[in-house]
């Protein structure tokens, strides 16, 4: 899904993807429970650059998640699935993948020039692509309800709009390997250090190689 939103579009068959990941040791069952595997697998496959994220969506990393999605490049996260498919918190038992590919601001005004409202939704408005503008102001961090990702989850049917501080405490608990799991009797790629080591406060920003002004700092 993330790679279908590249630029150029990176499209690669699932079962293609797959047995990439269990040529190289990422997955036995079709499971990734390592960010930097999933990283790694994304520059091989996508033909993109995948920048590992540490320490969680918040704090300092917060805007840069925003200006990520705001510039339009996708964000692969891990985080525990409700039966809905929005983010819960059940210390990683129920850890999927999800990507985002957009962001809702709630600001305090109407944009700057080179955005146009929605023809159906007063109050929401799209930038133009063909006019320049200036992003929005972001909302301060605990602003209730003022940032909405735009994310999927495999198995959904439908994008939805998640809370972003929902997301971002439901990738801050993945601590733990499903019991469930665990007594299947199959055999899963579980990194050293576990789940935690793996997938706790860890994402993946995508971009293009031939993106501008890609930070120093990438997954090699």
């Amino acid at each position: 899904m993330a790679g279908t939103l590249l630029v150029p579009p990176s499209g690669i068959p699932l079962e293609r993807l797959v047995q990439m990941a269990m040529e190289r040791g990422y997955t036995v069952q079709g499971e990734m429970f390592s960010v930097a595997d999933m990283g790694r697998l994304a520059e091989e496959a996508l033909g993109c650059r995948a920048e590992l994220l540490h320490g969680g969506l918040g704090g300092p990393n917060r805007e840069h998640v925003l200006q990520h999605l705001v510039t339009g490049h996708p964000l692969l996260i891990p985080y525990d699935e409700d039966f809905n498919h929005e983010p819960c918190q059940r210390k990683g038992h129920k850890a999927h993948w999800a990507v985002s590919t957009g962001v809702l601001l709630g600001v305090q005004g109407v944009p700057t020039p080179g955005y146009a409202e929605d023809p159906e939704l007063p109050g929401l408005f799209h930038p133009v692509p063909s006019i320049p503008h200036q992003p929005p102001s972001l909302p301060e961090e605990g602003s209730l309800g003022a940032v909405y990702l735009l994310s999927k989850q495999g198995k959904s049917w439908h994008y939805q709009l998640w809370d972003y501080d929902q997301l971002r405490d439901s990738n801050l608990q993945l601590t733990d390997f499903s019991p469930s799991r665990a007594a299947d009797g199959r055999a899963y790629v579980v990194p050293a250090g576990g789940v935690r080591a793996g997938l706790c406060g860890q994402a993946l920003l995508l971009r293009p190689y031939d993106s501008s002004h890609w930070p120093a700092a990438s997954l090699k």
